[in-house]
């Protein structure tokens, strides 16, 4: 069954006034628009103006997939209380809004959820659009829209991947703050690795205020990733007060309820969040080498399953030997893949753990491409192999998975794991398409970037998950206990 988010607002200049409203249908998986929806609609209130913008929301989402299970997140609290049962709707000009807006979708397949306005800016953006279009004497037009571009999201709805953004978000103010957030970006963490192109192809405003708290959120992640690689870094003690007396300034926002600060007085210092306990760390080990894999030929969960060579056993033991010098693994968690399985019984014999396998972790199926090389591809299946490249959507010749299928199933994957095992260091061993799509939500990254990434065999990459819902990426392709 199909799974969206939709975003919607309303406005009114006057209240009652010139209103519009706005709505976007999203990827949960992915973060991905899949629809806008946007409309001036004459002098109202702010709250029919929200209404409206819910009923064309959850319009968007049944013309795209009748059968799909919908959130609703919207920053206005009477709609979604009221759509939720928890209040009762007493406006006479309300009541018939909400019938309308249940009547769209069966009320099994719909959930609300309050989010404050700062969260909200696709949608509000797509209002005032609309509202300035009005003003004009005109109706919105979607090709005219600039409320994507002007107002990134902040990583997939749901995801645990909101502190790259953070810091985009820092960096297009143009404040102070966030421009050291994101240098401490590039610097902080212990091993990061610049993108390269890949070789292997088929691993291959309230506006001060927001900008504020984000660049704080940003810097608060940046900050508490320097200590540790592998395993939980302490949170470091809460600023202390400013040669003022003035002490910390709680910052004007926050993600998740979790309150951020930033220096006294000052507005310059490193942001530092509360402690949130240790978080969970996925050590993302890639299996060893097969057969194919030198001669990178495409070989994903639709072929032949092939077992790791004298080298990729080879590999397998060196990395072992790495980790249990390490001595943080906790856990082990395998692709059902054999070469995965292999390497990560390795691993696990060295460390006295067992494997657990975890189904959404094994490899892209590539259909018919399965064993052939790209060149191969190319040759017989040119437009198809084109069309993969271009979109996320496309899915390989003869049935197999398109990269955005991929995402949704490493995303489920991810947030079991992470249920299962918060707090807690854990290995597992998988295959190239699930870690660099790991890697690119924790870093808010788009689709493209998954052929921007090199992952050799038996490298290890790790993504720290924290309690605010913030990643945080700590290694990438790293393959020193190789050499």
């Amino acid at each position: 069954m199909p799974r969206f988010v939709v975003e919607a607002d309303g406005g009114s200049r006057g209240n009652p006034g010139p209103a519009g409203y706005g709505a976007v249908v999203l990827d949960p998986a992915t973060g991905e628009t899949l629809a806008e929806r946007a409309e001036f609609i004459g002098v109202a209130t702010n709250n029919v103006a929200e209404y409206k913008g819910l009923i064309a929301g959850l319009t968007a989402a049944r013309e795209l997939a009748p059968d799909a299970t919908v959130l609703v997140r919207m920053d206005s609290k009477l709609v979604v209380e009221q759509m939720s049962g928890r209040w009762k709707i007493k406006h006479p000009d309300m009541k018939p809004l909400a019938a309308r807006a249940a009547k769209i979708l069966p009320r099994a397949q719909v959930t609300y959820e309050w989010i404050p306005r700062e969260r909200n800016k696709h949608a509000d953006r797509l209002a005032n659009e609309a509202m300035d279009a009005g003003k004009r004497g005109e109706q919105w037009e979607p090709s005219r829209s600039t409320a994507f571009a002007a107002a990134p999201p902040a990583g997939p709805p749901g995801d645990a991947a909101k502190g790259a953004a953070a810091v985009r978000a820092a960096m297009a103010s143009g404040g102070g703050t966030g421009t050291r957030a994101a240098a401490a970006a590039g610097t902080g963490a212990d091993t990061l690795f610049g993108a390269t192109d890949a070789t292997e192809a088929p691993s291959g405003d309230a506006q001060a205020r927001a900008a504020e708290a984000a660049a704080v959120r940003a810097a608060s992640v940046v900050a508490r990733d320097t200590d540790t690689l592998f395993g939980a870094a302490e949170a470091p003690a809460e600023a202390p007060a400013g040669a003022d007396g003035t002490g910390p300034r709680p910052a004007a926002a926050s993600d998740g309820g979790h309150a951020t600060r930033t220096a006294a007085g000052t507005g310059t210092g490193t942001g530092w969040g509360p402690d949130m306990g240790a978080p969970a760390t996925f050590v993302l080990l890639r299996h060893g080498e097969t057969a194919l894999t030198p001669q990178k030929r495409f070989s994903g969960s639709g072929g032949t399953d092939p077992e790791l060579s004298p080298a990729g056993r080879r590999q397998a033991a060196a990395v072992a030997e790495a980790l249990a010098a390490r001595g943080t693994v906790q856990a082990v968690v395998s692709s059902p893949l054999r070469r995965c399985r292999e390497t990560a019984q390795a691993v696990a014999d060295r460390l006295g753990l067992p494997v657990a396998v975890e189904e959404g972790l094994r490899e892209t199926d590539f259909g018919a491409w399965e064993g052939l090389t790209f060149a191969e591809v190319r040759e017989r299946f040119p437009d198809d192999l084109q069309a993969w490249l271009d979109s996320p959507k496309a899915a390989p010749t003869g049935g197999g998975e398109s990269f955005t299928a991929v995402t949704r199933r490493v995303s489920a994957a991810r947030d079991r794991l992470l249920s299962a095992h918060a707090g807690r260091t854990v290995l597992l061993v998988t295959h190239v398409t699930p870690v660099k799509t790991l890697v690119r939500l924790a870093l808010g990254a788009p689709p493209e970037s998954l052929f921007k990434m090199e992952l050799s065999a038996a490298s290890l990459s790790a993504v720290a998950y924290y309690a605010d819902g913030n990643a945080s990426v700590r290694l990438l392709n790293d393959t020193s206990h190789l050499r």
